[in-house]
């Protein structure tokens, strides 16, 4: 069945795409942009470089624990293509994890030199991740919704997200709320409120609260059931 005729079924890639596109397309903003040969400039460019990569490290590695080994589990040779991106992806991560450190160690005429370079084989990594992006969310979703009730891919989906480090996940709500849709954001944080003691879910609010424009953080805050007054006081306490 074509994708858009299985746009209801459960989506897994939908809201972390979403967002590991954003960090992509910030990161290789910031290397663009980076003046080089300025200390302060190329520290935060080389930071920024290394969340990027080590956050897609972590993509990958859950991606393949939990979603790969659904579809071999039940149609095996279903994921070869898409795990062997990954194999690739994890080898030019490594490189490029290298390469923000070594551009933290350079001179400043060396370093110039090595930005621009970066900057080239980053725009090439993202262009490629963009295209198997897409091929995960059609071809890998059509096995996946072929051989899985919705009911067992939010099984699956709650493992994988209970598997990753608090720290870690925040990280990746950070990239993911504000290039997620209201009805989105809405149902993100619905969830996960089922699922916590009110003092934490208070905590995650203020936390997500700097990250949303002010007509985005009202949506969100009717869409949740919560007054402006309400949730004022309880980020205040």
């Amino acid at each position: 069945m074509p994708f858009q005729q299985q746009a209801e079924r459960h989506n897994m890639y939908t809201c972390v795409h979403k967002g590991i596109r954003a960090l992509m397309q910030h990161t290789l903003y910031e290397a663009g942009r980076c003046d080089w040969r300025d200390d302060l400039e190329s520290q935060a460019a080389a930071s920024q470089l290394r969340e990027m990569m080590e956050l897609m490290y972590s993509h990958l590695h859950h991606e393949d624990a939990f979603i790969h080994a659904a579809m071999e589990a039940r149609r095996p040779g279903s994921a070869l293509q898409t795990s062997g991106d990954h194999h690739e992806h994890v080898l030019a991560i490594k490189a490029f994890l290298a390469g923000a450190d070594a551009l933290e160690a350079a001179d400043l005429a060396e370093r110039a030199r090595m930005g621009a370079d970066v900057y080239r084989r980053l725009g090439l990594f993202v262009s490629e991740n963009l295209e198997h992006m897409v091929v995960e969310e059609t071809d890998n979703n059509a096995v996946l919704w072929a051989c899985y009730s919705d009911e067992e891919l939010r099984g699956i989906e709650h493992a994988l997200v209970s598997s990753i480090p608090p720290e870690r996940h925040g990280k990746f709500l950070r990239w993911m709320l504000p290039a997620m849709n209201t009805a989105e954001r809405i149902a993100l944080l619905a969830g996960a409120r089922q699922g916590m003691p009110p003092q934490v879910f208070q905590e995650v609010l203020g936390n997500m609260r700097p990250l949303l424009s002010e007509r985005d953080w009202g949506k969100l805050l009717e869409g949740l059931g919560i007054g402006r007054q309400s949730a004022q006081e309880a980020l205040a306490a």
